[in-house]
């Protein structure tokens, strides 16, 4: 579960309540959540296919960076023209689904259509890299074009939290919408 500190945090983050939200599902090295898990389902029931939710302005905004570099066309690129990487991407794809089916058996409510896209335009497009990001921090090694974004970002931490006077312990790690 999420404590309230960890909600102030990431209301502080996304300068709102959050959606959804069920657990943290990493921890930026300043202790701070960085990435979310969120219900698959809203409390009215809406879909959310978003699992898992990047919450860190400052990683969200050297993200955005990366997009518009050009990064994801050239992922598009190489996605169409390797099978091995074709096969890792729907690989993440399908662990997505199941991790998102797991959390809706978990909450005992409907799982979302399997037709429904996982996130991030997977398995056959690049269309997100928050969200491919996310899934990386949230399940490391799933993700090759979430790990090679996040490879690309540098410390993105290192000036410290992103929520001015806050802190956290991290030694508790947890395993395209707006949230």
């Amino acid at each position: 579960m999420v404590d309230d500190r960890d909600v102030a945090a990431v209301e502080r983050q996304l300068g709102r309540t959050p959606r959804g939200l069920r657990a943290v599902a990493h921890r930026c090295p300043c202790g701070l959540p960085d990435v979310v898990e969120t219900a698959p389902r809203l409390p009215d029931g809406s879909p959310f296919p978003t699992l898992f939710y990047l919450t860190c302005p400052r990683a969200a905004s050297a993200i955005g960076r990366l997009e518009t570099s050009g990064m994801m066309r050239d992922m598009q690129a190489r996605l169409a023209e390797d099978p091995e990487l074709a096969r890792a991407y729907q690989a993440a794809h399908d662990d997505y689904v199941a991790r998102r089916d797991k959390a809706a058996a978990e909450l005992g409510i409907e799982p979302l259509p399997r037709d429904m896209q996982s996130t991030g335009g997977m398995p056959v497009r690049v269309k997100c890299l928050h969200a491919l990001v996310g899934h990386e921090l949230a399940a490391p090694g799933t993700n090759p074009f979430g790990r090679e974004a996040l490879d690309a970002l540098g410390e993105w931490w290192a000036d410290g939290p992103c929520c001015a006077g806050e802190t956290q312990s991290s030694d508790t790690t947890t395993n395209e919408e707006t949230m």
